[in-house]
């Protein structure tokens, strides 16, 4: 059973604030079970943005796996939010959080290709 959105978001925001980066809510979705995206910044001019994983990196084990969603490393900050507007065209549902961190943490559970 996978842990609901908005408990895992709770806790994603206080795992930054626990590491000492600055993590906020940038879009609320559903609480259940909405999708979760996060855009980290590393306040240098450049960010990735990570999603849920594909089905087919996914294990069974109920843990929310994610995944860069660009080739690059680092992308820019206006192609990281037209990114995010054609997913919230798909799914208005879907919870986005920002994390402020110079190290490029994520704090989440990358799937393995």
């Amino acid at each position: 059973m996978r842990l609901r959105a908005d408990i895992f978001v709770s806790a994603l925001l206080r795992r930054c604030a626990v590491e000492g980066a600055i993590g906020t809510l940038r879009r609320r979705g559903a609480a259940e079970s909405g999708a979760i995206f996060v855009v980290v910044d590393r306040l240098d001019g450049r960010v990735a943005v990570f999603g849920p994983a594909p089905q087919s990196l996914a294990d069974d084990s109920g843990v929310r796996r994610f995944a860069r969603l660009h080739d690059e490393e680092w992308i820019d900050p206006p192609r990281a939010d037209e990114r995010l507007r054609r997913e919230i065209k798909f799914d208005s549902d879907l919870w986005i959080v920002d994390v402020e961190d110079r190290a490029g943490r994520a704090f989440l559970d990358l799937a393995q290709d």
